[in-house]
């Protein structure tokens, strides 16, 4: 058994080990409900004390149990996906510090050491994202960095914040925070925003489809783009009866509804994907936003289940189909991959809210807890679009790739044969099942008390066959579809292209962030910056010490000489 094997080996019984340890802490701290708060000082300045600080609860250990499990499985499967690669060593190592850094953000209740797990998950991205090392990749990675890097600041800023509050837990004193402090609100929320891809910071999560699947079904599941929504549902108190509460939930509201209209125009199989975890991320913010933080976090943890199952199968699929992600070149694939097939149907049903599903338990519940709700108009009319939606492109990807017309070339190859990448999916389809009534026990051992007439209550349902059967139309007709939208050709370019906001989000990076800094690094750096500061200083320096090094070297004296010779000619001939 080489080193590599060895060392994946290891990784993948280390992770399950911290995985089952960390449920059972779970479990315990559920039934005693019991909270451990372990504390280093670090620094003490005036009143403030820095510390390094651990949380271990419920909601730490458990989330920490599904990013160790996903991960495990993540590893198992990337052993045959991966396998080949030259590079599968380095592969290994980001992976393992992607966990490290989600696992320092998720045990971290400081502002301060949370910066650990937060910086270190934005720089591992970006490592991941061009781990392909081709230019599309690199124009991934920099929009990818670049969009978390404004998150970043944000942290930074509250940092400063925090100070004036007289400590760094923003845990509990999130309960304490006033209104008076809507500018540190602010600067939480726009951090989240940052790293969970909202509107306006939504091009980057699509774009990130550049790195390999594995890495997709990592951070699209448990992992980068769950730490905003993980943030926010720690710091929920300070959000409670708060005024940002309704710009929250506006701006999710639009995400996940312009992340559902996006995909049914997309051809491509990994951001199809993408963007329904982008209309699940604001699905989890917009119901966290209306003031119900657990069932914001118990709809991250089913969805980490069918979604990384989602992308493991979406793997599957382009390895067997020679590397191709456009749709509309497979097709008929359950004749050839039932296995494969089966478990991406369980992920989309899971998806979509099928009855008894994972997605089921906390996506219901989320949206009869959100129609129960005090909302607007603009609010119900984009959840009930979003739900719609979110079937209609299932059914279009189901019909195109899975179903359909056998769209492959005549010599093909397609089966189920790479069976390492099998098992993880078949543990991972048991969670898609099972997942969501076992967390709703778990989570919310009390029903909620919801009272809705008969129409609202099947709103979610007719909603949703309404979206399956209009997917399943526009792909059927996809050709006449395509003629008539030719008409409309602005309306289908805006919708299908998110909202302009990748070209928005590279004109404003390329544009304003780069050529501005480029002009002031010309103008300051290696201009005023230079010619008054080091460069200046050294010159000044120079011509001081040189004109020293001649009064050193007698020059004066020989000057002296010459001058009296001079005066001494001008007497003789003035004689």
């Amino acid at each position: 058994m080489t080193w590599k094997v060895q060392m994946h080996l290891a990784s993948m019984v280390f992770l399950v080990s911290i995985s089952v340890t960390s449920f059972l802490g779970s479990l315990f701290s559920l039934l005693m409900n019991f909270t451990l708060i372990v504390e280093w000082e670090i620094v003490s300045v005036n009143s403030c004390i820095l510390m390094f600080t651990l949380i271990i609860d419920w909601v730490s250990c458990m989330f920490l149990s599904f990013v160790c499990f996903i991960s495990a499985m993540v590893l198992f499967y990337s052993g045959s996906y991966m396998e080949g690669d030259k590079s599968i060593d380095r592969f290994l190592f980001l992976v393992l510090a992607f966990v490290f850094s989600m696992g320092a953000l998720i045990l971290s209740p400081n502002i301060v050491s949370i910066l650990l797990g937060w910086d270190g998950l934005g720089l591992v991205s970006y490592a991941l994202v061009i781990y392909y090392q081709n230019e599309k990749s690199a124009n991934a990675g920099m929009l990818t960095i670049l969009s978390n890097r404004i998150g970043d600041v944000a942290i930074l800023l509250s940092i400063s914040l925090f100070f004036t509050q007289g400590g760094w837990n923003f845990i509990t004193m999130s309960e304490f925070l006033s209104d008076k402090e809507v500018m540190l609100k602010m600067l939480i929320i726009l951090a989240a925003m940052t790293k969970s891809a909202q509107i306006p910071f939504s091009a980057w999560l699509p774009a990130a489809m550049a790195a390999p699947t594995p890495v997709s079904a990592l951070v699209h599941s448990s992992t980068l783009v769950t730490a905003g929504v993980y943030l926010l549902v720690r710091f929920s108190p300070a959000l409670e009866n708060s005024k940002v509460q309704s710009f929250l939930l506006i701006i999710s509201a639009l995400t996940m509804f312009m992340a559902g209209l996006g995909a049914n125009f997309e051809f491509d199989l990994k951001k199809i994907i993408a963007l329904s975890t982008l209309s699940q991320l604001g699905v989890m913010i917009s119901i966290l936003a209306l003031g119900f933080p657990t069932i914001a976090f118990f709809h991250l943890l089913t969805h980490a289940l069918f979604k990384a199952l989602l992308f493991m199968c979406a793997g599957v699929i382009i390895h067997n189909v020679k590397d191709h992600q456009d749709i509309r070149f497979m097709g008929s694939l359950s004749i050839h991959m039932p296995l494969t097939i089966t478990c991406m149907n369980i992920a989309n049903l899971a998806l979509c809210g099928a009855p008894f599903m994972a997605g089921f338990y906390s996506k219901d519940l989320i949206l009869e807890v959100a129609f129960m709700s005090n909302i607007n108009v603009i609010a119900f009319l984009l959840y009930a679009f979003a739900t719609g939606l979110t079937v209609c492109y299932t059914l279009r990807l189901i019909y195109l790739s899975l179903t359909g017309v056998f769209n492959l070339g005549l010599y093909s190859s397609v089966s189920d044969n790479a069976t390492i990448m099998t098992y993880p999916m078949v543990m991972l389809s048991l969670g898609g099942i099972i997942g969501g009534s076992a967390l709703s026990w778990l989570i919310l051992p009390d029903p909620y008390m919801i009272c809705l007439t008969f129409g609202f209550k099947t709103l979610a349902l007719s909603v949703s066959i309404l979206g399956a059967l209009a997917g399943y139309i526009l792909s059927f007709t996809g050709i006449c579809v395509s003629i008539k939208s030719s008409k409309i050709f602005p309306i289908t370019v805006f919708s299908g292209s998110m909202w302009f906001m990748p070209s928005l989000s590279t004109m404003f990076t390329s544009l304003l962030v780069l050529k501005t800094s480029e002009s002031i690094q010309n103008s300051m750096d290696k201009g005023w910056a230079e010619s008054l500061g080091g460069q200046g200083i050294f010159k000044v320096a120079m011509s001081g010490s040189s004109n020293l090094q001649s009064l050193q070297d007698s020059s004066i004296k020989l000057y002296m000489k010459s001058f009296m010779l001079w005066v001494l000619i001008v007497a003789l001939y003035m004689m």
